[in-house]
């Protein structure tokens, strides 16, 4: 059964975020809300967490999982990043976006994909997401926890979506708000153009000065 913590969306306990910070390291996978939807995470550097990850979400290995990090300057430790890509990544983050890179020798294998060599990062604009990632000092996964569920419904309560991974995760963090229903907006960077591939949060943002191909 999952351990619940309640914190804080604009000021998150200092103390609480140790807790979960502690059982990251040691491997636990956490329910945890970004500034798009529930996600389930762990810390990136914890390959068993990794795995349970995937076996919650039913991924292959060859699905590649994203990873959020605290700044732009933590991504070019993690992504290689060109000079036209970084220019843009800088307007956009923090926020809502995905960024898919050719992945450096620092991202396991495990979460990279694994026929392009590329990987999925963001820079969330989110009070937790940002205290967590400080204080553990690793890139975190972030996969989306309602596309986990089989339910068609735009609207999930935090009840619904906590009764369903009690039993799958070891922490829930509960910040008592309501739970987001669109995903990251996806840009793919490894070309000279950048690509929309999904569109989500902070399309509208970009759409006159992107490529659509979604």
């Amino acid at each position: 059964m999952a351990t619940v913590h309640q914190i804080h969306p604009d000021s998150p306990q200092t103390r609480t975020v140790d807790i979960v910070r502690d059982a990251l390291r040691q491997g636990a996978v956490m329910l945890y809300p970004t500034d798009t939807v529930y996600a389930i995470g762990c810390d990136l550097n914890a390959r068993s967490a990794i795995e349970r990850v995937r076996r919650i979400k039913q991924l292959s290995n060859d699905k590649p999982l994203t990873f959020l990090c605290p700044s732009l300057s933590n991504v070019s430790e993690y992504a290689l990043v060109s000079d036209s890509a970084y220019r843009l990544i800088r307007r956009l983050v923090p926020g809502p976006y995905t960024f898919l890179l050719p992945a450096t020798k620092s991202v396991p294998r495990l979460v990279m994909n694994p026929k392009r060599k590329t990987t999925g990062i963001r820079v969330p604009d989110h009070a937790i997401s940002q205290a967590l990632l400080q204080a553990l000092g690793n890139p975190i996964i972030s996969t989306s926890a309602p596309s986990a569920l089989e339910t068609q419904d735009s609207y999930l309560s935090p009840a619904e979506l906590f009764d369903h991974f009690e039993k799958l995760v070891d922490i829930i963090i509960d910040d008592e708000s309501s739970i987001g229903s669109q995903v990251s907006t996806i840009l793919d960077l490894t070309e000279v153009e950048p690509v929309v591939v999904r569109k989500g949060l902070g399309w509208e943002t970009i759409a006159d000065w992107i490529t659509d191909s979604a």
